[in-house]
This record gives structure tokens, C-alpha cells and sequence, in this order.
């Protein structure tokens, strides 16, 4: 049987093609096959930018041994779990119930039903040190217990996929009282790393919706411990070298509690929501490196990871170029930085980057990754920016990670949402102009009266996932309030009523699919309530609520808030850093809204500057409304007051401080 994935759209199948498996894209095809045929399904979920995904495809998806027994004694799958989020998110529960694991590659062991009774996530090639078993030996093993015991494995997956509902239903009913925000941000101060910033121990991730939830207690509590979490926070990862110096934006996360080095990935979603952080940041405290560093993920964006021409936005940047690379293209030795530099450039990049010949890469301890171990000095800030332009230069004639260009739905949202705040914070009007054309095609081409948003813009199939729509209403209510224009307010509008229709539930929440089918895990909808890390859909949706509900004053709106936060306040405190979005939610449901509203005619002029000046200004909670009108005034309510009108930019920044 030939492998069939090369036909497929995704970027990761693709890269499979030409392995010697035969592997099958996700459908009932291959279900009904492993049930003619008595075998089980080896299922591989992964991605096109995950390191142990590379490494596990050139260590035995590669090798024709491995692929003899898996063709003979199983029926092989292989999704893409940025491709379909709704198949990746039930086998990662069943497969962490099973072995305490997740993550990706995940490998599971499925009946002819699709029900999980035996997985893991990597398996070296051959018994590891740790005495963790070799894949082909545990492929053999499998195989065998499938034929010889297969009424007691096929109990238990029948058992499992029972107690699937359970895991993926993350709601909990509670009053959305001041105490549920007080206790989720005492859980994140607890975790907070008070050395170098951030959340917790080795491995690090970044978690920008925490930072926004602690600005906003900041704010309102004015007490001074968010602030120094934030402002730590920020820093450190912009010191880190999760950050890359030389083009802008992010790697995924650190393994190191210092944030020097990086699984060095870049993705979408986590560059958009770092991008808001840092703007929100830069607006909150006016830290010229908030702003730098928000305008280099701009820049690497703008560079690698979007088409202005066609405006879409692309899912990914791969970690390695070829297998076994350990980050070759991002790092640096002696000699390869001594190459691109002239002596004194050296001297400088070496100091400021900790440049030596003892790195921090462990397959080659030669290899430096560059972070800020200090600041330059003055008379040294000339040479470092030459340094680092000659680096990007030397840098750019390697062969660089491949770029994922599928143009996800939810993902073209964020991105597109955190264009049009950092094209008012950073005052970069080509940010508008992409997220604006972005949000334009979105609308055009992946929205369709009655299943509501694709998953991919300009594919029909997949669809009806929560994310998609709920992120795309937040970013045309992004697209509202930065252009004042009625259109993207409707089409919010829209959204969000079909997310109450095909999504919505009388008991509260919303679930992840809009409907069942397919295999047996299929069957079976959740409510997500955990940010993993992107925000959790029910997060999105209850801030969208929140943000219709100040925008239009229908009451709908807010009925509908005070549904969701009820239906997750009894969890949201303890889920702490995942909980961050639906928290956020409640601060917006418990405490005062700042409505700026501004009218006069369009085009230059103080209505237009006071429009820009109310989008640049930070505060919790805070909505803006554009309208026209014969002459430029300005008025801002917090709550249920109101200031009197201002004429001038200048008259509505002595209003704003």
C-alpha cells in the first residue's frame, strides 16, 4: 500500500510523503481498514516545527526495519495537530491518562474504534539508558498483546474513552467574586521566579496573559507586586536568549530557568500574544525596551512570517534545518562570529552576548546562543548595533528553518489583533494595513453562513472549531475599535451568534466542536477552560462578551458574561497561569469598563489624533468607539462616569493622567 500523504495540504504530513510507512492521512477510511484487517492503528500526532517530531521521523519512520513491522502489523495515522487542535486535544488526554505524558510527537495505540489502550509521546529508536524501551521492540510487543490479549485491552479502552467527557468538561460553577481573582494571582505569585523572572522552574514558557491579568490587578489594586512580576518578567525574556537578538520575535520556550536557551521554534500564537504583552507593557510604563522588543517582533514578522502581498499571516518557523540539528542555524561559535566581525565588533558582541568558546549547546558545546548577559556601554552602542547587523547579515546566508505557510484561521486573527495594537502603540501604520487586508480575506474566504469559520482561510474543511470563531470575533472588534468602521462590528456580532448557536450549551460554556462524528473520541465535545498554551477558547469567548457588552449596551451581551465567568469561576482560581484568559474574563465582568469615545469627520485632524491617542493609551478594560461627526470631541466614562467633552489631542491626554 503506498503512503498517501503526499496529496495532503499540511506542511507536516508533506514532510512524511517520502517515508517508507504507509501512512494514512485522519478518516474513516483508515478506521474501517484496521477493522477489515484485524489490526490495530499506530497514531502520530506532531508538527512540522517540533524538534522530537523531526528526530523521532529520521529515527524510525525512516528506517525501513521499523517500517516493515509497522506496515505488516498496524495501520498507521499521522495528523497534524495544528491542522486539526480538536483531534490532538482528546488523544493527548487518553495517552496522559495512560502514561502521566503529553506533548508532541504523541504516539497512541488505538483500536479499530479509535480508542486510545496503549501510547506515550517520544520512544527512543532503542532501549535508553533511562531503560525505556526500543520502539521497535515495543511495536513487536504490541502487536503481539493485541492478537493474544486483545479482550482485555479492548476493555480498557472502552473504560478510557468513558472518562473522556470527564477530562476534556474543565468547567466549574462558582460566583464570580473578587476572592477567585485574588486567588489566581496569589497562585502566580507563588510561582513566580523572583531571580530571573517568569513562572516557575526549567522548563520555562512565557505566559503573556498571566502578564496582562497582573497589569490589571496592578492597576487596580496599586499594590506594587504585579508590577514587579510583570516588569521582571518582560525583562528577563527580553534579555533571554528565548529571544531572538539579531531578527526579532520569540522561540517557543526555554529549557533553561534562566530563559537562555531555547527550543528555538517561532510561532504564531505565541508571538501574537507576546506582542500584546510587550505593547501593553510599553503603554503601562513607557520602557523603551518593551518598545524595542515589541517592534522586533513586528519586524521578524513583517520579514518571515507573512505575505504582505496576498495578507496572510504563516503558522510557523521551524526549530532545525536537517535531522540532528541542534540549532545550528540560530547559534554561533568563535570562529563563525569572529568571521562576520571586525576585532573590535567582537570584543563588544562577545561581552555584551556572552560569546565564548565554551556555549551553551549541549550536541555541541562550541555553540553559543546569543543573550544579553550585559548592557553596552554608552560609547559601545554604535559598534553593538553594527555587530548585530553584520551577525543578521552572516546569519542570513545559512540556510534557514522552513516557514510554515499555512494560513490558520485563529492564528491570522491573533496576529492580526496585535498588529492593530502595536500600529497605534508603536505608530506603524503598516501594521493596520496587513491586519486590516488579513482580517478583509479571513471574512472573505473562510466564513460561511451556518458552519461559521473554516480552520484554514480558503479551505472549506476543516471547520467548526471554537477557536476559530471566537478569535476572529475578537479581532474584528480589534479591526472596530482601530478603524470605527460598523462592518467589523457586524461581522463580530455575527460570529459570536453563531458560536451561541452551534457552540452554545443552556448549561453554560461553550464546546470545543460544533459536532460530533467520526471516531469514537470524536463523539464526545469539551469545554476548554485551560490556556495550553494559546488562550483558552472559552477565555476568548467570555472577553468577547465582555468587550460587545461595553461596546453595544445590549444586555444580551452581558447576560451571556455572566453565564460564562459562573460556569468556570469555580475552577478558573485554580488553574492559575492556564487560567489566565477565563480570569481576565472575570476582571472585565467584576470591575469598571474605560470607554473613550470619540467623534468628528474623518481623515487628519484632532478627531483622527484623538482617536489615535485614546488607542495608545493603556488601561485595563478598555474599549474604544470611533464615530463621525461635524466637529472633533472626546469623552471618557470609567464605569458610569462620565468626563465632559474635549476638542484636543492635547486637552485628552490631561484628561487621560
Amino acid at each position: 500500500m503506498p503512503n498517501l500523504l503526499g496529496a495532503e495540504a499540511s506542511a507536516y504530513l508533506k514532510s512524511a510523503a517520502h517515508q517508507p510507512v504507509h501512512w494514512q492521512p485522519w478518516g474513516s477510511s483508515a478506521f474501517e481498514r484496521a477493522r477489515t484487517e484485524n489490526k490495530p492503528v499506530l497514531l502520530d500526532i506532531g508538527a512540522v516545527w517540533c524538534h522530537w517530531c523531526h528526530v523521532m521521523d529520521g529515527e524510525s519512520y525512516e528506517d525501513p526495519a521499523v517500517a516493515e513491522v509497522l506496515n505488516r502489523e498496524f495501520v498507521c495515522v499521522k495528523v497534524d495537530r495544528d491542522e486539526r487542535p480538536d483531534v490532538d486535544a482528546r488523544y493527548q488526554r487518553a495517552v496522559q491518562a495512560i502514561s502521566g505524558q503529553g506533548g508532541w510527537p504523541l504516539t497512541a495505540f488505538l483500536d479499530g474504534e479509535g480508542r486510545v489502550f496503549y501510547g506515550g509521546t517520544y520512544f527512543p529508536p532503542d532501549q535508553n539508558a533511562y531503560g525505556r524501551p526500543g520502539f521497535r521492540t515495543t511495536l513487536v510487543e504490541i502487536a503481539r498483546r493485541y492478537h493474544e490479549d486483545r479482550d482485555r485491552l479492548l476493555k480498557n479502552a472502552a473504560e478510557l474513552a468513558e472518562r473522556l467527557g470527564e477530562a476534556l468538561d474543565e468547567t466549574g460553577k462558582g460566583e464570580a467574586g473578587e476572592g477567585v481573582l485574588v486567588a489566581g494571582a496569589d497562585v502566580m505569585a507563588r510561582m513566580f521566579d523572583v531571580r530571573y523572572g517568569g513562572f516557575g522552574g526549567a522548563p520555562k514558557f512565557p505566559h503573556p496573559g498571566a502578564c496582562e491579568l497582573l497589569l490589571a490587578r496592578w492597576w487596580d489594586t496599586r499594590e506594587d507586586w504585579p508590577r514587579e512580576v510583570v516588569i521582571k518578567t518582560l525583562e528577563g525574556m527580553a534579555r533571554g536568549g528565548i529571544r531572538d537578538h539579531l531578527a526579532g520575535g520569540f522561540h517557543r520556550y526555554a529549557v533553561d530557568e534562566r530563559w537562555i536557551v531555547p527550543h528555538f521554534e517561532k510561532m504564531a500564537t505565541d508571538n501574537a500574544e507576546l506582542l500584546r504583552a510587550y505593547c501593553s507593557a510599553y503603554s503601562a510604563f513607557g520602557v523603551d525596551a518593551f518598545r524595542e522588543t515589541a517592534s522586533g517582533i513586528v519586524d521578524w514578522v513583517l520579514a518571515t512570517l507573512s505575505d504582505p502581498e496576498s495578507k496572510v499571516f504563516f503558522a510557523s518557523q521551524d526549530a532545525d534545518t536537517t535531522f540532528g540539528d541542534d540549532g545550528d542555524y540560530w547559534t554561533w561559535t568563535v570562529a563563525e562570529a569572529k568571521a562576520a566581525l571586525s576585532g573590535p565588533e567582537f570584543e563588544v558582541a562577545a561581552k555584551v552576548f556572552d560569546i565564548g568558546e565554551h556555549g551553551e549547546m549541549h550536541l555541541n558545546p562550541a555553540k553559543n546562543v546569543l543573550w544579553r548577559r550585559m548592557a553596552p556601554a554608552a560609547a559601545e552602542r554604535g559598534t553593538l548595533q553594527t555587530a548585530m547587523r553584520k551577525l543578521r547579515q552572516a546569519r542570513d546566508q545559512r540556510t534557514p528553518p522552513f516557514v510554515d505557510r499555512t494560513p490558520y484561521v485563529s492564528w491570522n486573527a491573533m496576529l492580526a489583533g496585535a498588529f492593530m495594537q502595536a500600529g497605534a502603540v508603536l505608530d506603524r501604520t503598516e501594521c493596520n494595513d496587513l491586519a486590516l487586508g488579513c482580517l478583509e480575506k479571513l471574512w472573505r474566504e473562510s466564513w460561511l453562513e451556518g458552519t461559521g469559520m473554516s480552520r484554514v482561510i480558503g479551505r472549506p474543511t476543516p471547520s467548526g472549531m471554537l477557536d476559530d470563531q471566537v478569535q476572529a470575533a475578537a479581532s474584528f472588534l480589534d479591526a472596530y475599535e482601530a478603524t470605527g468602521t460598523d462592518a467589523w462590528l457586524d461581522r463580530a456580532l455575527a460570529v459570536m451568534e453563531h458560536v451561541e448557536r452551534a457552540h452554545g450549551d443552556d448549561a453554560g460554556g461553550y464546546w470545543d466542536i460544533a459536532t460530533t462524528g467520526g471516531s469514537a473520541y470524536l463523539a464526545v465535545r469539551g469545554k476548554p477552560a485551560q490556556d495550553a498554551p494559546s488562550p483558552s477558547g472559552n477565555g476568548v469567548a467570555a472577553l468577547v462578551l465582555a468587550r460587545l457588552a461595553a461596546i453595544t449596551d445590549d444586555p444580551r451581551w452581558r447576560d451571556r458574561l455572566d453565564r460564562q465567568v459562573k460556569t468556570f469561576a469555580g475552577a478558573a482560581s485554580q488553574l492559575g497561569l492556564h487560567g489566565a484568559t477565563i480570569l481576565r474574563a472575570i476582571d472585565w465582568a467584576l470591575h469598571p469598563v474605560t470607554r473613550f469615545e470619540v467623534s468628528g469627520p474623518p481623515g487628519p485632524g484632532e478627531a483622527c489624533a484623538m482617536h489615535l491617542a485614546a488607542l495608545q493609551a493603556w488601561r485595563p478594560r478598555r474599549v474604544v468607539v470611533r464615530r463621525e461627526g461635524d466637529r472633533p470631541q472626546a469623552t471618557v466614562c470609567v464605569g458610569t462616569t462620565c468626563s465632559l467633552p474635549v476638542a484636543t489631542r492635547t486637552a485628552l491626554a490631561e484628561l487621560v493622567a
